[in-house]
């Protein structure tokens, strides 16, 4: 069984509760649900936020031993709320699980090929920059990986034996930085990419912005915070070979592009 939702609203709560308790208890729910009907394994799609948030800076990459210190500074309500839905999910399985299994894939930054006009915020940073919707990039950085190496890699949590127990990070390589993803639009995408700003904003600017646009508030506690992660787990037990982060990129753009999601865009399609 896969359990893969859990609210990211692109804006702040007024409450984190708003985000807290339905993580939680939707995880607890469908894990109760799977032991009494006799599921053999439950998958649970937890984040990186569960990982990599609330601690100093450090060189080393992240790996799946880790996890987001709660007692830290800056953490956004949706990192409170992944972090405590798998702590719940993992502090069930050990006291009343039963025979239950559970393994838990830990995605960065899900982008690639989008569906519709529904899309998830990781895309929306893709698609404010290709709008022209920002005059310039923030200092910030994060890990990306393929919508499809991310259904690739729950369907082995599923059903490899050796995944019983075990988190497994969803990242397709190192890092990358916002203008990085700027300058990967620009070189493959031509004049769909056209608006795409590759000027690196100061973080003065970022938290004036911020005040009036809360999609630029949720970044405002990772402003410079250069952090990397690794995938090698999932590669050395599953056989997990993920695309690498600038095909997730492009294909993000693309899909945008493809299906008249972009302003210059749906212009034309109009």
């Amino acid at each position: 069984m896969l359990h893969v939702a859990s609210p990211f609203p692109n804006t702040v709560p007024k409450h984190e509760d708003e985000l807290i308790v339905p993580a939680r208890e939707g995880a607890l729910r469908v894990l109760r649900a799977a032991r009494d009907t006799g599921v053999k394994r439950v998958v649970l799609t937890s984040s990186f936020a569960a990982i990599g948030y609330g601690h100093k800076a450090q060189s080393t990459p992240f790996n799946e031993t880790n996890w987001t210190d709660l007692n830290g500074e800056g953490l956004t309500e949706y990192v409170k709320s992944k972090t405590l839905a798998e702590r719940a999910a993992w502090d069930f399985i050990a006291r009343e699980g039963g025979s239950l299994e559970l393994s838990v894939v830990n995605p960065v930054g899900v982008f690639g090929p989008v569906l519709g006009p529904d899309y998830s915020t990781s895309i929306l940073l893709v698609q404010r920059l290709m709008d022209g919707a920002v005059p310039g990039v923030p200092r910030l950085y994060f890990g990306a990986v393929d919508v499809r190496d991310v259904a690739d890699l729950h369907i082995r949590a599923m059903t490899d034996p050796a995944a019983k127990g075990e988190r497994l990070l969803a990242v397709a390589g190192d890092f990358m930085s916002m203008l990085d993803i700027a300058k990967v639009l620009k070189r493959h995408l031509g004049a769909a990419a056209k608006r795409v700003p590759t000027r690196q904003l100061p973080d003065w600017l970022v938290r004036l912005a911020a005040l009036r646009d809360p999609a630029v508030k949720l970044i405002l506690p990772e402003l410079g915070k250069m952090k990397n992660a690794t995938n090698e787990k999932a590669r050395r037990l599953l056989g997990w070979a993920p695309c690498s982060n600038e095909q997730a990129i492009v294909a993000t753009g693309e899909s945008l592009v493809r299906l008249g999601l972009l302003k210059d865009s749906a212009k034309k399609a109009a």
